[in-house]
């Protein structure tokens, strides 16, 4: 007994330590696999930011300032990777979006950006490979343009100097600015212009060759739907820009706020055409016509796989669809219900989006759900927080949700109810903890039964707790020591923990110390890794959601004592680049090691080598066809007679 005591303290001291050094590693491939985030308002422009003769990406938004995001694949074979913060010190207000051109002729490029405070100029002092920006102060002095004008640079009156258009919020107007100074000190003045036309409100204007005559026709998105194509039937020193509504048709008509950016992307000798949007996934468009002739055909893999709910994600995790693995649900701005079934593993999702059973769930803006089973008839039910600050239950009947108004209507939180379903008090039925917008946590008891349940608010359960604003929380053994914790997300970005000491709910604040989401931060804790640990979630008002992965010390438990890893399965180094050695114990000839991706796909199987009872295997960093994988999260499975023994993931970073 003593010996079992002594372990125990370890095993406490331990879970301790590693929670005050914070292991968490944010790895938003989880919900977005495409590498690109996601990003309210999003302008997308391209130029070769690090003179390796591929195109980069400028991703502006309304967050912040301009994102640089790198193409780490090919001139033939891109891929998108967030880069370094090149675009560091500058304002957002000066750069709600950017483009990027040599206006001073120096050899290296330049940006050219619109924001807030209207057009600025930042030179780059830096180099070709490395860029570093400076603002130029007063550079577009005079120039009417109002507040957040979107600017491009081409020459459009072949006389070897960038010309500029610009595209206006107020009215949607769009006009070129001919380039009255030189090749290396541009000047534009409101005496100089080409008005090109109305758009009708915030212009998108982007400069290109679509039908390849050498000279520079304009595409333009919009406080709309669709795509205005001004098409150049001039000459390369006469412009004769007219509307042409044949080439874009059908294109972004179901999206709105479109900002295109035009480029030969995949380097076929064609232009492509990507664009972004107000809820802010990147829509891409291959031109598989000609160059003169373009024909478009949809393309969803550059930049697909983000899961974006359009704003104020809201997630919660739960296996509605019974097969063994966690799906989730999240509530949106706009008040519907958004479901994303796991067609993943339990190791490994990959999220697929299906609503439809939600559809009839729909109450005022801002919700927030959560499912369990509350009557026990082996359905999940929902009960939905929304702006009112009251409680909706939808009883689950197998083939859709009923709304029993009945059933917590007496719920009245203030405003931007929160509600989630814990068995709180471990009596075998659902409870229900709530955060509202004037930030306070409740707790509803369920003193019925788990048939026919009997919610009753025990106040001044949480002891006052307060985070400000908008307080969502979620519940989850973080600690591993004291039973049930709770975190709290808030307006301010923040993530609070909190824990039950001898009945007092007491903050750690050690816990989440460098993680932060973005405003009216949504968390929840789930065990997406099927590691064991409880992983965090963050929702973001964006509508796009972090996840990070809980690298704390874990350790697993029976009834008699708590166990380590019996098969000590580990790599080194991790993370690693370009090889990593996996080792383990193991005596049986039949052990395998397999490779897979986040979307649980088997990419390789390793060729094992005993010694005695240890093993290990080298894994290059290749697939099945010895091709060099991206870089992100992967599995390895130890698998021993047949039997999948434990999982482990690495990461592989280039």
């Amino acid at each position: 007994m003593k010996q079992k005591i002594e372990i125990s303290i370890f095993l406490v001291l331990m879970i301790a330590i590693t929670l005050s050094a914070q292991p968490w590693l944010q790895n938003d491939a989880m919900f977005n696999s495409s590498g690109v985030p996601s990003l309210p308002f999003s302008q997308p422009r391209f130029a070769d930011l690090d003179g390796d003769s591929d195109m980069d990406m400028i991703l502006g938004n309304i967050n912040d300032a301009p994102h640089y995001v790198e193409n780490i694949g090919s001139i033939t074979s891109p891929n998108f990777s967030q880069g370094s913060n090149i675009f560091a010190g500058i304002s957002p207000l000066d750069a709600e979006m950017g483009i990027c051109a040599d206006l001073d002729d120096d050899g290296d490029l330049d940006l050219i950006s619109g924001g807030f405070s209207g057009l600025n100029y930042f030179e780059n002092i830096g180099s070709v490979t490395v860029p570093e920006f400076q603002i130029v102060n007063d550079f577009f002095a005079g120039l009417i343009v109002g507040q957040n004008p979107v600017p491009d640079l081409a020459d459009v009156d072949d006389d070897n100097d960038l010309d500029m258009i610009v595209g206006l919020s107020e009215n949607g107007s769009v006009k070129i600015y001919i380039n009255s100074g030189t090749v290396n000190l541009a000047q534009f003045s409101e005496d100089n212009i080409i008005n090109i036309g109305d758009v009708g409100l915030y212009a998108y204007p982007n400069f290109c060759d679509l039908d390849a005559d050498n000279d520079e026709d304009i595409v333009v998105g919009r406080d709309a739907y669709g795509i205005v194509y001004y098409q150049n039937n001039g000459d390369p020193q006469n412009g004769v820009w007219e509307i042409n509504d044949t080439i874009f048709t059908g294109i972004g008509n179901e999206t709105y706020w479109n900002s295109p950016g035009l480029t030969d992307i995949n380097g076929d000798g064609t232009i492509d055409l990507i664009f972004g949007t107000v809820a802010g996934p990147l829509h891409y468009y291959e031109n598989n016509g000609t160059p003169e002739v373009p024909s478009w055909l949809e393309n969803t893999t550059l930049f697909g796989g983000v899961i974006d709910v359009g704003s104020a994600s809201n997630p919660f995790f739960y296996d509605f669809d019974d097969d063994g693995d966690t799906d989730m649900v999240s509530g949106s701005q706009m008040g519907d219900i958004k479901y994303y079934q796991n067609i993943g593993t339990s190791y490994a999702p990959a999220w697929e989006e299906d609503s439809s059973y939600f559809t009839s769930i729909d109450h005022s803006i801002y919700s927030a759900i959560t499912l369990g089973d509350v009557n026990n008839d082996g359905l999940p039910d929902a009960i939905v927080g929304d702006l009112s600050g009251n409680f909706f239950y939808h009883r689950n009947t197998g083939s859709g949700f009923v709304f029993e108004n009945e059933v917590l209507n007496f719920v009245a939180l203030g405003g931007w109810s929160a509600p989630r379903l814990v068995d709180m008090d471990d009596d075998s039925d659902l409870d229900i903890i709530a955060g509202n917008e004037a930030g306070n946590l409740f707790y509803f008891e369920n003193q019925g039964t788990p048939d026919v349940p009997d919610w009753v608010e025990i106040t001044n359960y949480f002891n006052g707790i307060d985070v400000g604003s908008n307080c969502v929380p979620s519940i989850g053994d973080l600690s591993l020591i004291n039973g049930l914790d709770v975190i709290t997300g808030d307006m301010w970005e923040e993530v609070q923990f909190f824990e039950n000491i001898e009945g007092i709910w007491t903050e750690n604040t050690s816990i989440f110390v460098g993680v932060s989401g973005e405003q009216n931060t949504t968390p929840a804790l789930v065990d997406l890794d099927d590691d064991g640990d409880l992983d965090l979630v963050l929702g973001n008002y964006s509508g796009t959601l972090n996840y990070y992965e809980n690298l704390h010390y874990n350790v697993g438990s029976d009834e008699e004592l708590p166990t380590l890893d019996f098969y000590n399965l580990h790599n080194f180094p991790n993370p690693f680049n370009p090889s990593t050695t996996i080792s383990f114990n193991s005596t049986s000839e039949n052990t395998e090691l397999l490779i897979y991706n986040l979307k649980g796909q088997k990419i390789k199987t390793l060729t094992v080598t005993l010694s005695g009872d240890e093993g290990s295997a080298t894994w290059k960093g290749t697939d099945y066809n010895d091709q060099p994988v991206s870089s992100g999260i992967y599995f390895y499975k130890l698998v021993v007679n047949g039997k999948t023994e434990t999982v482990k993931k690495c990461l592989m970073l280039k």
